[in-house]
């Protein structure tokens, strides 16, 4: 269906250049907009693997594993029906540090894991669990004390001080994961 609305979207677009008669700016657009999304990823290749690395170091030194286990306090009261050594909350805790430390993409794999794990305890295999849907909700609002990825493009793109959104971040992404919470917390009674 994806695919669909993308094809939708550049047929459309071409046939606005042809009728306007920019094709050629709009050909130029494409290639710049290519250089300048190649460029871009270098830039953050370096970030990436700086974080990803450090992520690694902590897991191997036993961090990641210490973490956890200081998170399933918290861990405990938001998904009550979990058990402690479900392999869910270890994934969920990986990724829950992974997008506290701004690393949405590293973050990616471990929700997935999570979420497939989370299927596995899920009575009713159509509907989503409000295990299920408190973790979506951490995932996409979730707290971020450094927002790598952020930090990555506004240097990328020639930020004096591309750190200084810092403080910012962290109040609203607090304030977002808070909302998401209260809402999962209000809404789960009725489900």
């Amino acid at each position: 269906m994806i695919n669909i609305i993308w094809m939708a979207f550049i047929i459309i677009g071409l046939l606005v250049a042809a009728v306007t008669g920019r094709i050629e700016a709009t050909t130029q657009a494409a290639f710049d907009g290519a250089r300048s999304a190649v460029e871009l990823c270098f830039a953050l290749i370096g970030i990436y693997s700086l974080w990803l690395g450090l992520m690694k170091v902590a897991e191997k030194s036993g961090l990641v594993n210490a973490l956890s286990k200081r998170m399933r306090g918290p861990l405990g009261i938001l998904f009550p029906d979990l058990p402690p050594s479900s392999p869910a909350m270890g994934a969920m805790t990986m990724n829950i540090i992974a997008n506290i430390l701004g690393l949405g993409n590293a973050a990616t794999p471990l929700g997935i894991k999570a979420m497939k794990e989370l299927q596995k305890l899920n009575r009713d295999k159509a509907r989503p669990s409000n295990a299920m849907c408190m973790f979506i909700v951490l995932n996409t609002s979730s707290i971020q004390l450094i927002p790598t990825t952020i930090i990555g493009l506004r240097s990328a793109a020639g930020s004096a001080n591309p750190a200084e959104i810092i403080g910012t971040t962290l109040v609203a992404t607090i304030c977002a994961c808070a909302t998401g919470i209260l809402a999962v917390l209000i809404l789960r009674r009725y489900y």
